[in-house]
């Protein structure tokens, strides 16, 4: 398993944690979002998915991910 911390930008209410943890879990990751300091902790086993494959799951939300 690998984790990351990932700043992700946009991010502001409930609904906007809802859709990127919600992204993450149906891709095979978990997601911690933290609105505050606008990051998104990801736990997720780097045998089956890449950086980019979990970058795209928060994008395709419409967000940015630095």
């Amino acid at each position: 398993m690998q984790n990351v911390l990932l700043n992700v930008k946009g991010m502001s209410c409930g609904h906007c944690v809802n859709s990127v943890e919600g992204a993450l879990k149906e891709i095979g990751a978990q997601g911690k979002v933290d609105l505050k300091k606008g990051t998104v902790a990801v736990e997720f086993d780097d045998s089956k998915l890449s950086l980019d494959n979990i970058k795209e799951a928060i994008e395709d939300q419409g967000y940015d991910v630095d």
